[in-house]
């Protein structure tokens, strides 16, 4: 059955905000910030997206504001060239890209990032400072889709966070967020993910903490909420606050935090109370089902147990997904119609695009007048478009 497509471009509230399309470009990491600063071309670069026809843009992921500008503290990021939430120059740079997404009819929201246990030590801007582990551990290595040079540092245990290191790492994420409202964003993305440190606290793997901040999936999900809590606190109760969840983890592609919905709920529904407006579920393959037993994508039990908005993303318009994308070439397919008969269902109220608008901004466009997408190599990466 052939299914229009136009759905896919209904107008759609979330909060405060009206996105014109469903399309949302998903958060990929670039690296064309040197010293943490945006610059024109990053701007340039998010305006071209806002321009045709994306509802709303996420940005890569953005460092938050831990350790302070002398240093001293955990280490947000590993890399030098990784966009901060602090500091005047990074602020104005950020002001820059706010404005010109805007000038072209466009939504922005930060993702706010926290590298955790995947940060290398001594790394980034601030070398000195250690980086933080719910429980000490980095995860099993048996199923890592890492570099074997980069695990065998990993893997040693190191000392897990005190209370202070995650009261500290709280009160950083709430003052990015008030910094990302200062200079306009539309909302606030929040990266809880793929084994950085927010999802390290959701998975069983990394977080064997017996006090608060662990046990039972509650526990477990406890410093997510927190993090929310303060956020939403920090820019009142009107801009949107989106949480980027997933499966999957670099150190196990097939870990799982939830074994079947009750699990799920109880993970889920305690961060939508706190202030999530919509969860970005971040799949390999986002209409696969989430659980045997029901053919209900993971975006679907989302957005069922919760009640909120949910997103999807993983594979929209691709052959494959992004690991096996980066051991060549993917070509591109037209899977929109499959995409609109989920979206008719309810699985999902929004579509997230990565690689895709990666390498063509005017993807969406292209969708809309069913024009060939370009294919995805690893050529296209990080380059600016």
């Amino acid at each position: 059955m052939s299914y229009s497509i136009e759905p896919l471009f209904r107008p759609f509230n979330l909060g405060s905000l009206t996105l014109r399309s469903r399309f949302v470009m998903s958060p990929m990491t670039r690296s064309f910030s040197p010293q943490g600063v945006p610059g024109q071309n990053v701007a340039d670069y998010y305006r071209r997206r806002a321009e045709a026809d994306v509802g709303l843009i996420i940005t890569e992921g953005v460092g938050i504001d831990h350790p302070s500008a002398i240093g001293g503290g955990p280490g947000a990021l590993g890399e030098e060239n990784i966009p901060m939430m602090f500091g005047e120059k990074a602020l104005a740079g950020w002001k820059n890209v706010v404005d010109a997404v805007h000038q072209a009819g466009g939504l922005i929201m930060p993702q706010l990032w926290h590298m955790g246990v995947m940060r290398i030590p001594g790394t980034g801007l601030y070398k000195a400072a250690p980086s933080v582990r719910p429980s000490g551990l980095w995860g099993p290595a048996d199923k890592a889709m890492v570099p074997p040079e980069y695990l065998e540092q990993m893997l040693p245990a190191t000392r897990p966070m005190a209370e202070s290191d995650i009261a500290d790492i709280i009160e950083a994420y709430a003052r990015s967020a008030a910094n990302a409202k200062s200079v306009g964003f539309d909302g606030i993305a929040i990266h809880g993910a793929h084994g950085y440190l927010i999802d390290t606290f959701f998975w069983s793997e990394t977080n064997r903490r017996t006090d608060r901040w662990g046990g039972d999936i509650a526990g477990r999900a406890r410093f997510g909420v927190e993090v929310v809590k303060a956020i939403r606190q920090a820019i009142g109760p009107d801009m949107p606050i989106v949480l980027r969840w997933s499966q999957w983890k670099q150190q196990d592609y097939d870990a799982r935090l939830a074994d079947n919905p009750e699990e799920l709920a109880a993970l889920l529904c305690p961060l939508a109370d706190a202030g999530v407006d919509l969860f970005d579920t971040s799949t390999r393959v986002y209409s696969r089902p989430a659980f045997d037993g029901s053919d209900r994508t993971l975006a679907g039990w989302a957005r069922k147990l919760t009640g909120k908005p949910s997103m999807a993303v993983g594979g929209i318009g691709l052959s494959k997904d992004l690991q096996s994308s980066f051991a060549g070439g993917t070509v591109s397919v037209n899977n929109l119609d499959q995409a609109t008969a989920l979206f008719e269902r309810g699985e999902f109220d929004l579509l997230a695009v990565g690689r895709s608008l990666l390498i063509d901004p005017a993807w969406a466009q292209k969708a809309r007048a069913n024009e060939p997408f370009e294919d995805f190599s690893l050529e296209h990466y990080g380059k600016l478009y």
